[in-house]
């Protein structure tokens, strides 16, 4: 019956066995690379029984460097790392080999293979401890362009990159200029200028340069009191001009002293020679080696409208230069005084800035020259030399100062003209005179036939407008010297010749 066949499997047709395998010749050199090692029959080589009995084939032992890289830690007993490390009992036959607690292994993200991989921290391992690098010795420039240590193309590449540098730096300052220009003065157009000679000879800084260094600053101490005032130098053997009213204080003290400060800042003891309280001037005397000298100009070589320049000492501030002009010429000025020292002055009147500390300094012309002794101002004070200048300064004139300054270095004293009277000012609308209020018996003015109440309107041909021009008049004529002086008397024109005294 064994050997009877099935109807159906008579039905069925014939099958065809399986063809044989064609196993093409193995390529020697693939063989080499590919193939087993000399000796090894299987996939891992020997075989080993594991603790279940099972037979497992085995790799080839590991080479020295592998082993000691990813070997175990010589004298390790601990579980290898296929298997979860063995608790104690005996597992179960269908037990997974790889369970964890109750957690299978497919869950398990060491066997997940979608499990994503994490970087650890590098293994550490006691290595000798590294030391700092020793920096090299440095190239000098020698070395570099001349001791062969660099390659002369690169120092041509490097020459050009720092030229490239320095113009692209340069261009961009440039821009960078011109862009804040147009930024701050956008389509602003400057005035044109031209080349000029900013201190021509002639001009101010012309003329201060050649005139400050003879004009000089006066401190006068008297105890613990001071002042300033300023001084012209008016001769090379250390004469200098200045006003009365500036060393008076230090000349009626025992304890008083006067110094004078050049312009340099030289300073040097002041002696006074000789002072002339109706003309308040005075002349000092310092001992100097060859100091600039001042040139003298002349009243009558001014004009009103000439630009002036006063120098000076004002508020104690020395060398200081002032400019204006002209404003007024024979200008009768009294000055602040009491008793014999009230003098009358014939200024010349200028606008230049005049303050306090300024008397005694120079006032000079466009050419340099000396036409006037600065001496007093007029302020809203209403007094000289107080408060600020409005532009009414007063100068004597240095035809008058040089004569008064000359007699006062040969005798120390100044005698004066006098017509022995004395008078007030007064009009009568349609015109102006000096009114005699009383005459010196047996003076010139007595003797010439002059009254009390006459009224002196000329003094040779100066016309006579008060009683302060009256004194100027009789001042610029000498003592003995006979004048022609006309008067209304009741009404009536007269004309007298007086011969002046002497003061």
């Amino acid at each position: 019956m064994s050997d009877a066949q099935d109807p159906a499997d008579r039905d069925a047709p014939p099958r065809l066995g399986p063809r044989g395998l064609d196993r093409p010749p193995v390529d020697p050199e693939a063989a080499s690379v590919f193939g087993r090692p000399e000796g090894v029959d299987g996939a891992f080589g020997d075989r080993a029984t594991s603790p279940n009995g099972s037979r497992t084939r085995l790799a080839p032992a590991p080479t020295a460097a592998l082993a000691g890289a990813f070997g175990r830690a010589e004298g390790s007993t601990g579980p290898a790392l296929q298997r979860p490390p063995e608790t104690g009992g005996p597992r179960h036959p269908d037990e997974d080999a790889f369970w964890d607690g109750d957690t299978p292994a497919r869950e398990d993200p060491w066997r997940r293979p979608e499990t994503g991989v994490e970087l650890g921290p590098p293994p550490v391992a006691d290595r000798p401890p590294v030391s700092a690098p020793v920096p090299g010795p440095r190239l000098s420039v020698r070395e570099v362009l001349f001791g062969g240590r660099v390659q002369p193309r690169a120092l041509v590449v490097l020459g050009l990159i720092a030229l490239l540098v320095g113009a692209v730096g340069g261009m961009v300052g440039r821009y960078t200029v011109e862009g804040a220009n147009s930024l701050t003065d956008p389509g602003a157009t400057l005035a044109e200028v031209s080349e000029a000679k900013e201190r021509p000879p002639g001009s101010v800084a012309d003329v201060a340069a050649r005139v400050l260094p003879a004009v000089v600053s006066i401190d006068v101490k008297v105890g613990d009191q001071g002042g300033t005032g300023s001084g012209v130098v008016i001769d090379p053997a250390g004469y200098v001009l200045t006003n009365n009213h500036v060393i008076a204080p230090a000349t009626n003290t025992p304890n008083g002293t006067v110094q004078a400060v050049f312009n340099d800042g030289t300073r040097v003891p002041a002696a006074v020679v000789g002072r002339d309280p109706k003309t308040d001037l005075a002349v000092l005397k310092v001992q100097v080696t060859n100091p600039t000298v001042a040139q003298f100009g002349s009243r009558g070589g001014l004009a009103v409208g000439d630009s002036v320049i006063a120098i000076g000492s004002p508020l104690g501030l020395a060398g200081t230069v002032t400019t204006g002009i002209v404003s007024a010429l024979d200008r009768p000025v009294r000055l602040d005084g009491q008793g014999d020292d009230i003098a009358v002055i014939d200024a010349v009147q200028t606008d230049a800035a005049i303050n306090p500390g300024n008397s005694g300094g120079a006032l000079v012309d466009a050419t340099g020259a000396v036409v006037g002794i600065n001496t007093a101002i007029r302020s809203l004070s209403g007094g000289q030399d107080e408060g600020g200048s409005i532009g009414l300064g007063f100068a004597i004139p240095i035809d008058d100062a040089r004569g008064i300054a000359e007699e006062l270095i040969r005798t120390g004293t100044v005698t004066h003209a006098d017509l022995g009277v004395n008078a007030r000012s007064v009009t009568d609308g349609s015109a102006d005179g000096a009114q005699v209020q009383n005459v010196v018996a047996g003076g010139p003015a007595a003797q010439a036939g002059i009254l009390e109440g006459d009224v002196l309107v000329k003094v040779r041909d100066r016309t006579i407008a008060g009683a302060d021009e009256l004194i100027v008049a009789v001042r610029e004529g000498e003592p003995g010297e006979a004048v022609p002086v006309e008067l209304i008397r009741d009404g009536r024109p007269l004309t007298v010749t007086v011969t002046l005294g002497s003061d």
